[in-house]
């Protein structure tokens, strides 16, 4: 991967950062640097016709094959599109699991039925994805998935039963995709099945988890004899895992860059507050900073090397992408406790109820999650040694 652009690249960089400009006004003016990761909860109908405001302009999928309605960007206009978007302070994009997970996976696995009724939503910027992947006794160990699928001949449907958990943005999603089990008798990441699941209809029942933030935007998802139809399901009964993993390719792709932009963002706002209140005198604080900052930099070159290698439309990377989530998610919260030292006591107080967080103490109390969820740290690095350095796998105790 180059870490330089074209004169052309370039030109792009200044037509999106051009349209940010003129478009984040008027009714969308206060949603700059809103609806990030703590922060979901804020401004739903206005950050919905937000991604609408961006389909209009042709700003959602720009990585997607033209044929399939994207701007076909290369990966280096991917990157720009990201890096300016975060820039401006865009907000965070409710549409994200559909543009950047259920689509690349319907386009990968897809049939062209499933691409036909699903794609133009997630471009329009009019229908929301949920992801049901997690299960209270199925995290990290997405293989250990409880949740049930059969087919039902007499109804020509199939029948979804079990209960997910940590479903972000579940109760403002239109479709979940649900890795469910086909085979009663299977184990493992056998005899799984990836569907494609209406989340308005009877037999589907979303509950808020209310967090240390004080909001909801996670939520458990029952499914209670949840219909799906025989052509939504992605692949063949028993390829569920397949696409699992093709997905979670895409999940480690060229979004993460606009992930590590918001991180810039957060730091920025970090420094801000150190200086309004003399903190950066502190050298302690001054090298905690910079730290951050280096951290951040080989972040970046990281993931553009892990993007470099990327192999194939199907989601698939290089062994650089083993170390992502750690690496992310161990930065990010320690982000979080310097922004609340940054804050000093005043950080720990809050005035009345209803107690409203400032942005560094939703920041603060968010990144506990951060080396939990997608994979806990300790998962990771059993995936980094048995995978990445084919190490022994760990014992299985029974």
């Amino acid at each position: 991967m180059k870490l330089s652009f074209s004169a052309e690249d370039e030109q792009f960089r200044t037509e999106v950062a051009d349209w940010l400009a003129a478009n984040l006004t008027g009714e969308f003016a206060k949603l700059r640097f809103r609806g990030g990761p703590g922060d979901e909860h804020s401004f739903p109908e206005e950050r919905k016709r937000w991604e609408q405001k961006l389909a209009e302009g042709g700003w959602t999928c720009v990585g997607w094959p033209k044929e399939h309605g994207g701007r076909g960007c290369s990966i280096e206009q991917q990157v720009i599109f990201f890096e300016e978007y975060a820039r401006a302070g865009a907000p965070g994009r409710v549409g994200h699991i559909g543009e950047g997970l259920a689509g690349p996976t319907l386009i990968a696995f897809g049939t062209p039925e499933q691409q036909a009724k699903y794609l133009p939503g997630i471009l329009a910027g009019t229908e929301l994805w949920c992801q049901g992947y997690s299960e209270p006794g199925a995290g990290s160990d997405l293989a250990n998935v409880k949740t049930k699928a059969r087919f039902d001949a007499e109804r020509n449907k199939w029948i979804i039963n079990g209960q997910k958990v940590w479903t972000s943005l579940a109760h403002e999603s239109d479709y979940c995709f649900v890795i469910a089990r086909t085979d009663p008798d299977s184990v493992a990441h056998k005899g799984l099945g990836f569907f494609l699941v209406k989340m308005d209809q009877p037999g589907v029942d979303v509950r808020p988890i209310e967090q240390i933030t004080g909001t909801s935007e996670f939520n458990e998802v029952f499914f209670d004899d949840a219909e799906c139809d025989p052509g939504d399901i992605v692949g063949e009964p028993g390829d569920g895992w397949k696409v699992a993993m093709g997905l979670l390719g895409f999940e480690r792709g060229v979004s993460t860059l606009g992930q590590q932009m918001q991180f810039q963002n957060e730091l920025d706002e970090v420094i801000r507050v150190a200086r309004e209140n003399g903190k950066y005198r502190d050298p302690a604080i001054r090298q905690r900073i910079a730290q951050a900052h280096a951290e951040l930099k080989i972040m970046r070159y990281n993931s553009l090397r892990m993007l470099s290698g990327q192999s194939g439309s199907d989601g698939s990377l290089q062994g650089e992408a083993l170390i992502y989530k750690l690496f992310w998610s161990t930065w990010h919260r320690s982000l979080g406790e310097l922004a609340i030292d940054v804050c000093g006591q005043q950080g720990q107080l809050l005035e009345a109820a209803p107690y409203e967080l400032t942005r560094l103490q939703s920041l603060f109390l968010f990144v506990r999650s951060d080396t939990i969820y997608g994979g806990s740290n300790q998962i990771q690095r059993n995936i980094i040694a048995e995978r990445g350095l084919e190490m022994p796998r760990e014992p299985k105790w029974t």
